[in-house]
């Protein structure tokens, strides 16, 4: 089913009888859905408001995210929030789509200072499971009132509602970057360093511990400025080692890597993929407890990691404080292991309350988020 308009995608679920996985661009498949039929919003796109002036975008869910970031792109403007491109790390095809990225809460390095994808989504409109259409926020910030659906529908990966329309605040693109990286630090060592510098007024914006063993910081903005702030941070961390500014174009490459996972891409290396999110005074533990392969992003509030297959990550951890999220395994692992962090029971109750008066009858990817 590939609906062409919300009314025809409303008359459509009023009248379903059978579950559905729901298919944007078709590049985020994360754990199994129950069969059943497959639901196409890719019919549902276009921009419909754009207003440079006012920092807004409006657009329907299944419109190409490329095709978003090129109109941005021409009026010098962006998403602040650096969305995620999960095609290298699962090994998919396909565009991804503004209602994908929303549905995974899709969000990259930049998260650390500019919020996640659900904090510039000032606006949705969605179809439940019952097929009512459902309208919440609009194209101002102060325009949510009541219940915030514009917060509960970003990640909750269309299990509530298929999403028709939504709608964004925006940020101007910047004029220069600069990425500072040192060599040779551990764990333990590059988190210091990336706690210390978010911690400095020298407003850093993205920081990461590769596998390589580089540690990358970024800052952005005009170009005078920019320089200023990349000398003042390289001295105030010298405690850490001798950095090195890198070229805007390999620095660039660096982010995108960095954003993407691409170190763990699919086809190169085996292994499962776990995301782990901690407070990042503890990413360095767990992550050496956990074994294999580690990406720190988000100053080590984010840790991806490359396990051997079948690895049950939460069992060997065992007590943490944070979630793991299994991102990419076999069938077989997929069908031992929940995908999402076992909720506490006061917390499951509340998710399996929402999931019945949105989806009553369980047909939006059933069995996804318990």
């Amino acid at each position: 089913m590939r609906p062409e308009t919300e009314a025809e995608l409303a008359g459509f679920l009023r009248d379903a009888t059978r579950p559905m996985a729901i298919r944007g661009g078709g590049t985020r498949p994360v754990g199994l859905i129950q069969p059943g039929g497959v639901l196409e919003t890719g019919g549902l796109d276009g921009i419909t408001l754009y207003e440079p002036g006012a920092l807004t975008l409006v657009a329907r869910a299944g419109t190409p995210l490329a095709e978003v970031e090129a109109a941005l792109a021409a009026e010098g403007q962006r998403l602040p929030f650096e969305p995620m491109d999960h095609r290298a790390l699962l090994g998919t095809t396909g565009a991804p789509t503004l209602g994908g990225m929303v549905a995974a809460n899709a969000s990259g390095p930049r998260r650390v200072v500019a919020g996640a994808c659900r904090d510039s989504l000032i606006g949705v409109r969605f179809v439940d499971g019952t097929g009512s259409v459902v309208k919440n926020g609009g194209r101002v910030m102060k325009n949510v009132t009541g219940y915030d659906l514009v917060k509960l529908m970003a990640g909750s990966w269309g299990t509530l509602g298929v999403l028709t329309e939504v709608s964004f605040k925006l940020l101007p693109a910047p004029e220069s970057a600069a990425t500072l990286v040192w060599e040779g630090l551990d764990a333990a060592q590059a988190v210091a360093l990336m706690s210390a510098a978010l911690g400095l007024p020298w407003e850093v914006n993205a920081a990461s511990h590769l596998p390589d063993g580089r540690t990358a910081l970024r800052i952005e903005g005009f170009a005078a400025s920019v320089d200023y702030r990349a000398d003042e941070l390289g001295k105030a961390l010298a405690r850490f080692g001798r950095s090195v500014r890198v070229a805007r174009d390999e620095g660039a490459a660096l982010w995108q890597a960095v954003r993407d996972v691409t170190p763990f891409a699919a086809g190169q290396g085996t292994g499962d993929i776990w995301r782990l999110s901690v407070k990042p005074s503890d990413a360095p533990a767990l992550a050496q407890k956990a074994g294999g392969e580690a990406l720190f992003d988000w100053g080590g509030g984010l840790v991806w990691l490359r396990l051997p297959e079948g690895t049950d990550l939460r069992a060997r951890l065992g007590e943490f404080r944070g979630h793991a999220t299994l991102i990419r395994a076999s069938v077989d692992t997929r069908r031992r292991l929940p995908v999402f962090q076992p909720e506490p029971a006061p917390v499951a109750a509340l998710s399996k309350g929402l999931r019945a008066r949105f989806d009553p009858r369980g047909l939006l990817n059933p069995g996804l988020m318990g």
